[in-house]
């Protein structure tokens, strides 16, 4: 409440000021920051710097994610296409490098991998078992790899307004001792330590804000890239699952039916 009550004197005399000069001063909101700005201590002055400095950097892994996630998807779209609309195997692992921002495109060549050396690149998979622990780790990291960085936003969105705080707190110790020192509580005394707490306050504020909006709504992109992830793995795992019955099947007469049903799932038909 002091501090409240301190602060407003101070807009209220700047007000004053204002008006008995006849004409407003149209700088005067900038003109009364850089006044603030002027009178803070060497404390607020390092509060600052490490607030601007996590801000810098919290900004470049924002920036960061929005590329690489919009890479990811627009990959992962086109990837899924592909896989879909391919008749082999080996069609889909040439040009499975080219989607390489795609966690789908990570996990399939990892399990494509697996595949070649159970196989030698051709044939049904001797063991599944294999191919699904390769699927479920190929998964993981993918995910792990878009997770990268997300928890020095977590850490700036948490701590910044402590930061923030701190120099309020130091701030307001400014402001006392102004009190001390001139015997009185006046606003000359007090308005370099209210305005280092007006600035680190806002500051601290001003940079965990978009840090964690940013957080909250790369989890969220995160996890609909982990559920398309393992929706992806199930897929491919039933298609490989089913290839000995379209082995066997290729040995037997088919009616004019059952060849178009086997044509949309002959993804691994060798």
């Amino acid at each position: 409440m002091p501090i409240l009550t301190l602060t407003l004197a101070l807009f209220l005399q700047g007000d004053s000021g204002a008006g008995t000069g006849g004409a407003p001063t149209p700088n005067l909101g900038f003109g009364a920051l850089a006044n603030m700005m002027g009178n803070i201590g060497p404390i607020a002055i390092a509060v600052l710097v490490l607030l601007l400095l996590a801000s810098l950097y919290s900004w470049m892994v924002i920036l960061g994610k929005m590329s690489s996630f919009k890479r990811a998807t627009g990959q992962s779209r086109r990837f899924i296409r592909a896989f879909r609309k391919a008749s082999r195997l080996q069609e889909i692992a040439a040009i499975a490098g080219d989607y390489s921002a795609s966690p789908l495109a990570q996990v399939f060549e990892d399990v494509y991998e697996t595949y070649k050396r159970q196989t030698g690149g051709s044939g049904p998979p001797r063991s599944l078992k294999p191919l699904e622990r390769t699927a479920q780790t190929a998964a993981s990291e993918a995910v792990t790899t878009l997770e990268r960085r997300m928890t020095w936003l977590a850490t700036i969105g948490s701590t910044a307004p402590f930061v923030g705080l701190f120099g309020t707190v130091m701030g307001v110790v400014d402001a006392f001792q102004g009190i001390g020192s001139a015997g009185g509580g006046s606003l000359k005394a007090v308005a370099p330590g209210i305005a280092e707490a007006l600035i680190t306050t806002a500051a601290g504020l001003f940079v965990a804000v978009p840090a964690v909006v940013a957080y909250n709504q790369f989890s969220a992109r995160i996890r609909l890239f982990a559920s398309a992830t393992d929706d992806f793995c199930r897929e491919l795992l039933n298609s490989l699952e089913e290839m000995p019955a379209r082995a066997q099947a290729q040995g037997s007469p088919r009616t004019a039916a059952e060849a178009p049903r086997e044509a949309e799932r002959s993804l691994y038909k060798q």
